[in-house]
């Protein structure tokens, strides 16, 4: 049995993370590509943690072998089986304790060498986090832009052709507005965020900038880091501007065309307009919106709520920032064709990403 270092995982594609915790521990907190292959099922953890309580380790280590060995030559084969992909596995628990260690344990008594992480998750949580400072570049190029301008378009359009983006909505799994989860699913947690986020400034090491969205702090259930806030105040910002019914059509496409005729669709909208209902002060316009929502004339509420809602929200939040903005126009190709000569001009002795 050998340990392995976090820093030794993540700097090599040669390795697999295998945790042996629980599913709802994997789902809560899971070293991206890792894969899953539980010693208990949920239920099975909460049974031994509850006899641990009220009788002792050694009745719940007991506990323990029994569910187990019935298992093991299916978790054995399953570990054995990832080896055909050509990869480690890596074998990991919460924080290197019995699980790995019996897991790996095993292993050997079967003739398989095994790894097995060093300091498991928690050694790995504390080493991105003491990272993503150190990897975040030098400079932030900043996309600002009310909601519908195409930002989201840009950054993908600028990642494709490998320019140093960081997707802060899709780390986040989330648009970073009300409407923000629509068709998206759950949002991902603060540690799911902040592995994604790692293992994308790891991608891009060694670039003198980064491309990211003016999102506010929070996006969805997690945060930004302060590091990467301050960067964004003092970046190199470019504001994309579009017209309102361009920006009410990819709002649409985005967020109602592909859900409508799903059963959710309606109930979901109605729970976020009634939401927001509350925040606008000005009757008639709140009338207006109710009468939109109530008729479905979704492209009506969503230019009802740009120019009454969203866009005053979005110009107090510009006054944050003191510098110059560069214009961009969202709807011109060209525009957005000029955006990457100007980033390949400012910044040409960086190395291609």
């Amino acid at each position: 049995m050998k340990d392995i270092s976090v820093k030794e995982l993540v700097s090599s594609n040669k390795y697999i993370p295998v945790d042996v915790r629980a599913p709802i521990e994997h789902k809560e907190s899971a070293i991206p590509g890792s894969v899953n292959i539980p010693l208990f099922s949920d239920e099975e953890r909460k049974e031994i943690g509850t006899l641990y309580k009220q009788s002792g380790e050694e009745a719940a280590k007991w506990r323990a072998m029994e569910l187990v060995s019935p298992k093991l030559p299916k978790l054995l084969s399953d570990i054995k089986d990832l080896k055909k992909t050509g990869a480690k596995p890596v074998i990991h628990c919460w924080r290197g304790g019995m699980r790995s260690k019996s897991v790996a344990s095993f292993l050997e008594y079967a003739g398989i060498p095994s790894l097995r992480l060093e300091g498991g998750y928690k050694a790995y949580r504390e080493y991105i986090l003491e990272q993503i400072p150190q990897l975040l570049p030098e400079k932030a190029v900043v996309l600002h832009g009310m909601t519908g301008t195409g930002k989201t378009e840009i950054l993908k359009a600028l990642q494709e052709k490998g320019f140093p983006v960081v997707d802060l909505e899709q780390i986040a799994n989330h648009r970073g507005s009300i409407f923000g989860m629509i068709g998206m699913g759950e949002a991902h947690n603060q540690k799911t965020f902040d592995a994604l986020l790692f293992d994308r400034l790891n991608e891009i090491r060694g670039s003198r900038y980064f491309i990211i969205e003016a999102e506010s702090k929070r996006i969805g259930r997690a945060a930004q880091p302060e590091e990467m806030l301050d960067k964004k105040v003092n970046g190199i910002h470019f504001l994309v501007r579009s017209s309102i019914p361009n920006r009410v059509e990819r709002i649409y496409s985005e967020y109602v065309h592909p859900f409508k005729e799903e059963a959710w669709f309606e109930e979901e909208v109605h729970e976020k307009i009634s939401k927001l209902l509350k925040r606008i002060k000005k009757q008639d316009i709140a009338a207006s919106l109710q009468i939109a929502l109530n008729e479905r004339k979704y492209k009506e509420l969503i230019e009802i709520l740009l120019v009454h809602y969203y866009d005053p929200r979005y110009e107090h939040a510009l006054q944050e920032y003191t510098g110059s903005f560069r214009e961009i126009d969202g709807d011109e190709p060209v525009s957005i064709l000029e955006l990457e000569k100007e980033l390949q001009m400012r910044f040409s002795d960086t190395r291609a990403v």
